[in-house]
């Protein structure tokens, strides 16, 4: 076994350093490839038994190991859809057929469906808003979905919450309560209004008439009519109730509303949904009458651009200027990122030895943040690369040369017969 096993040993030589010079080529190759991590062959001696006198040359073996764990340098774009991670974990992604994987290349932008998919084709997975506040499946990938962002559909938001704010002078004279808003008669006296925009579930605007009127001593009704019910040049009578109808009492020593006292109204927007204004700031002083209110809520727009804050939450923004929250972004991460199985299209799967996969939101519990506007480059080293490359040719020289020497002591032998 002599002269063949030190052969086979040279073999074994050349064929490590062969791997070797793969991945270095592999390396310098994807060294401009957004999220690519770089690829090390590993060796490992292999020794076989030897008897009496005589050696057994073994080998040595390979095995391939990706810096996973090891982050690449962040570079600025000037796209907003543009994402990396500076620290720990991965983006999660999913292939045409509904694959989940995890990656760090974020270079994504909309498909013809508006699904932000990176430069593979991978398309990215969220929470959606649509349900209300989106909560991790920490153990699974359960209520991911891909995000999507139609820029050319409107949206509408219905208006369910809204403040108002008044002083109600203290000096108004009392009216008598056959005369309130609230009965909705004609002539009916009050002491002041103000109205409110809100917007129906299709977008469409509401008026809102609020009648705040003194019906007692420290005591205000407020009520609210729809505009739209309003008799042709006038107000009263309206063809329909009121929509709500509160009375507030205020604490004649400080002005403010008494502890009994209601602090908000609830109406039914006119086709839209139930609508809560919050009045625990109206006031009773001495002064003139003072008003202002807010209403949330939109009219039908179209999504003007798309903001990633680094927690993940994908906003739109209208072009009225509103915001609006559509999705979140996971961040998920594994025991063992180094031993994650390398896929294709710079993603990574699962496997037995990387342990199984967590998800959690940006910032929380240790995993890094998301960064909009910015790529994760290749963690190659090319200067590294050319060295491994040189030091690699050395080696896979000096393997062929033991080659040669066994096949040349080979024909010695053989020809020691002649």
């Amino acid at each position: 076994m002599g002269l063949y096993g030190m052969m086979r040993t040279g073999v074994s030589g050349m064929a490590a350093q062969s791997n070797r010079l793969s991945t270095v080529a592999d390396n310098i190759a994807n060294s401009s490839t957004n999220g690519y991590k770089r690829a090390k062959a590993e060796f490992s001696s292999l020794v076989l038994p030897s008897s009496g006198g005589s050696y057994n040359s073994g080998g040595v073996t390979t095995s391939i190991r990706y810096s996973i764990s090891q982050s690449g340098p962040l570079q600025y774009t000037t796209s907003g859809t543009d994402l990396a991670i500076e620290g720990g974990g991965f983006f999660v992604v999913q292939d045409a057929s509904g694959k989940p994987f995890l990656t760090r290349a974020g270079s994504f932008v909309p498909n013809a469906e508006g699904e932000l998919v990176n430069a593979a084709g991978y398309k990215l997975m969220g929470y959606s808003y649509a349900n209300g506040t989106p909560a991790v499946t920490a153990n699974g990938y359960a209520g991911l979905e891909a995000v999507t962002i139609a820029q050319s559909e409107l949206v509408s938001t219905p208006s369910r919450n809204g403040t108002l704010t008044a002083n109600l002078p203290a000096s108004a004279e009392i009216v008598p309560g056959a005369d309130l808003p609230s009965g909705n008669a004609a002539g009916a006296q009050y002491s002041h209004k103000t109205s409110l925009v809100a917007y129906d579930n299709l977008g469409g605007q509401k008026l809102l008439d609020v009648y705040m009127t003194k019906s007692g001593a420290n005591t205000w009704e407020v009520t609210v009519y729809d505009r739209a019910d309003a008799a042709p040049n006038t107000s009263f009578p309206y063809a329909n109730p009121p929509l709500s109808t509160t009375t507030l009492n205020f604490d004649p020593t400080n002005g403010k509303l008494a502890g009994g006292s209601p602090t908000d109204i609830t109406l039914a927007v006119p086709g839209g949904d139930t609508l809560t204004l919050d009045l625990s700031d109206m006031t009773q002083l001495d002064a003139g009458f003072s008003a202002k209110g807010e209403v949330d809520g939109s009219a039908p727009y179209a999504i003007d651009s798309v903001e990633i804050g680094n927690d993940g939450t994908i906003f739109a923004q209208y072009a009225d200027g509103s915001m609006r929250a559509l999705y979140r972004i996971p961040v998920a991460n594994v025991q063992s990122p180094d031993q994650l199985q390398v896929v294709t299209g710079n993603v990574f799967s699962e496997g037995a030895e990387s342990g199984g996969v967590q998800l959690g939101f940006a910032g929380e519990g240790g995993l890094g943040k998301v960064v909009a506007g910015a790529l994760e480059s290749s963690n190659v080293d090319i200067a590294q690369e050319l060295t491994d490359m040189i030091e690699a040719q050395r080696n896979y020289t000096a393997n062929s040369k033991v080659f040669q020497t066994g096949s040349d002591l080979m024909e010695l032998l053989v020809n020691l017969k002649r």
